[in-house]
């Protein structure tokens, strides 16, 4: 039973140490140091014995006082919108890469789409010391950030513009997708189309929206405010929304849909309809090659989203340019059918 302790004892909450490791290995602290930090004057049989006495306890380099010796702790952390949404998984995909080509260690967390939440995980990142932030804003003030910006913590905005700062953002062309998707509604001969988005305090629900209505007016079509719908993307508020849009006598004849979580619940609500109802969704989806018909999307590319963020905080933390600049990346239309449904009447 003593033996068990013992053995539990070193196992939690009580790592071997340097010193540890030089007793096991008969060489003193100084010796143990140049091994853990590949530095040269140490022989080759000194060497093996304390490689050997590190494998054997299980010995970890403590990399604290080497951050207080640099100043930068190579890690970055990435506040995300929610991290379940697969939108998300290929952009912190990038993140991730480009920093481990630098040598740093990725830290993400997600706001669930709360100011407050976004605000006390950026802030809480920050008091761990990460060299820079990605953020994907839920909020629209982030002047919280400004003493840790002048404090030297490089900080980069994907996917959505900060609010009340200039800072480094990356985006997608939100806009001139909304209104090309639109546009192809359009032109297979629809004039009623519906619109719902994400909440209105998003960024890329407003641009969306404004390509909407950019692309009607562009073909000289008057939008009915029924036609229109933003606001939460849970399944129950959409598929209100979808249904009250596709019911009665001016019912639209294609929807468009402002997000994958809403183009999700499209999907399954026109699954329900016998009429056929045209749908082009912002953001592609696993799968929809496969539907029947194929899902028409515009896609971005949430991968390039990340990875030019990244580059561009690492351009930060290299000593690049201090000018904050705007990153906005092309969308594509890819057509697969249901885009392309004529009107039903």
């Amino acid at each position: 039973m003593a033996d068990i302790a013992r053995r539990a004892e070193n196992r939690y909450g009580n790592r071997p140490t340097m010193k540890d490791v030089a007793a096991r290995a008969g060489v003193g602290l100084k010796t143990v140091s140049r091994v853990v930090n590949a530095e040269p004057g140490v022989t080759a049989d000194t060497e093996r014995r304390v490689q050997e006495a590190i494998d054997a306890l299980g010995f970890r380099r403590n990399d604290s006082a080497r951050v207080l010796r640099k100043g930068r702790t190579a890690s970055v952390g990435l506040v995300l919108e929610d991290l379940a949404d697969p939108f998300y998984g290929p952009l912190s995909r990038a993140v991730e890469e480009v920093a481990r080509a630098h040598g740093a260690l990725l830290i993400n967390g997600s706001s669930a789409e709360d100011p407050g939440r976004e605000q006390e995980l950026a802030l809480a990142l920050c008091a761990r010391r990460v060299d820079g932030l990605v953020v994907i804003p839920a909020g629209d003030d982030h002047r919280y950030l400004e003493p840790e910006i002048r404090a030297g913590v490089a900080t980069v905005f994907v996917d959505r513009p900060a609010g009340r700062i200039e800072a480094d953002t990356v985006l997608s062309d939100s806009y001139g997708g909304a209104r090309a998707g639109v546009a192809h509604l359009i032109a297979h001969g629809h004039r009623r189309i519906g619109f719902i988005g994400d909440q209105p305090r998003i960024h890329t629900a407003v641009e969306r929206l404004r390509g909407y209505r950019s692309a009607m007016a562009d073909a000289g079509i008057p939008v009915e405010d029924a036609w229109m719908s933003l606001g939460t993307t849970v399944p129950e508020r959409v598929r209100v929304a979808a249904e009250a849009m596709l019911s009665g006598p001016g019912a639209v004849t294609a929807v468009f849909a402002g997000n994958n979580r809403v183009t999700v619940t499209v999907v399954r609500v026109l699954a329900e309809r016998s009429r056929p109802v045209a749908l082009v969704g912002f953001d592609d989806l696993e799968l929809a090659d496969l539907l029947v018909p194929g899902l028409t999307v515009i896609a971005q590319d949430a991968a390039q989203l990340g990875r030019t963020a990244a580059e561009r905080l690492f351009r930060q933390l290299d000593g690049g340019s201090r000018t904050p600049e705007r990153i906005e990346l092309p969308t594509r239309l890819i057509t697969r059918g249901s885009g392309e449904i004529p009107p039903a009447d």
